[in-house]
């Protein structure tokens, strides 16, 4: 999908930065595709882990361009200073109808009972959005999260003997300095 828009918003240091973003986000996109090409090409099971990946990840990915024009926030204002140069429900649209021939190419069904083709609108209809796990996710609570905060809590504890070094060794050398 072509990102070089973030690029060119009116914000310099913003598009700035988006150069190299954009650049490393083309690079996950382009493996992303090679391993699903792989997969749905490979064994029975490897095109069914293909498919179940596909299953599991299409609606969070369609959420990941925020939330719908209505409900969001900051988005008209975003466009009018052209900091964005697309609207969250473009941006969606823009990724189904460019998914849509992937998956095809690939054989993969999307998991999308009411997505078809608009010929007259020349794009892809795709069915509601349950924007609850995108919420959930939001409010702290995704489907990794109590797993995410017990290993950096861990980490936390763990590393409790590399805290109380670093400050024995700074008071050491404080009392040095005073001495």
């Amino acid at each position: 999908m072509n990102q070089i828009p973030l690029c060119r918003c009116s914000y310099g240091p913003y598009a700035r930065a988006m150069v190299r973003v954009c650049r490393e986000e083309s690079f996950h996109q382009r493996q992303g595709y090679d391993i699903m090409l792989r997969l749905a090409q490979g064994t029975p099971e490897q095109k069914r882990m293909a498919q179940q990946a596909l299953n599991r990840w299409w609606w969070p990915a369609l959420m990941m361009f925020g939330p719908p024009d209505a409900d969001s926030t900051h988005s008209s204002e975003s466009q009018r200073w052209k900091i964005k140069r697309f609207s969250n429900d473009e941006l969606r649209q823009k990724f189904v109808d460019f998914t849509v021939s992937q998956a095809n190419f690939l054989d993969l069904t999307l998991p999308d009972p009411l997505l078809r083709w608009n010929a007259a609108q020349q794009l892809h209809e795709f069915g509601p959005i349950d924007w609850s796990e995108f919420n959930q996710v939001l409010k702290g609570n995704g489907p990794c999260n109590a797993e995410r905060l017990a290993a950096r809590r861990s980490a936390h504890a763990e590393g409790a003997w590399v805290r109380e070094a670093a400050s024995a060794y700074a008071e050491k050398h404080k009392a040095r300095r005073a001495a």
